[in-house]
């Protein structure tokens, strides 16, 4: 049995490799984009620019809030990889 499955799957393997990168550069960018320590730079970098003048006190506050808003969502829950339950 497991011959006749390597064989007719072995087709899918591109496919699958392609869905796996898609799957780890997801992950990636999502720790990337709701790291602490990288919103509490970007918190800063708004209030640097607010000081010196780059932007208006509405954009800062909006730019805040976005991050605040990226802070308290936190990323969503990946699903389980194929084959594991939990």
């Amino acid at each position: 049995m497991g011959l006749f499955s390597i064989l007719f799957t072995w087709p899918l393997a591109p496919v699958r490799g392609v869905v796996r990168l898609g799957e780890l550069i997801q992950e990636q960018v999502e720790r990337e984009l709701y790291d602490p320590a990288a919103l509490r730079r970007e918190l800063e970098a708004i209030e640097e620019a607010r000081d010196a003048g780059r932007v208006s006190e509405q954009e800062a506050a909006r730019a805040t809030e976005d991050v605040l808003a990226r802070m308290t969502s936190g990323p969503a829950t990946p699903a389980p990889p194929p084959g594991r339950t939990t």
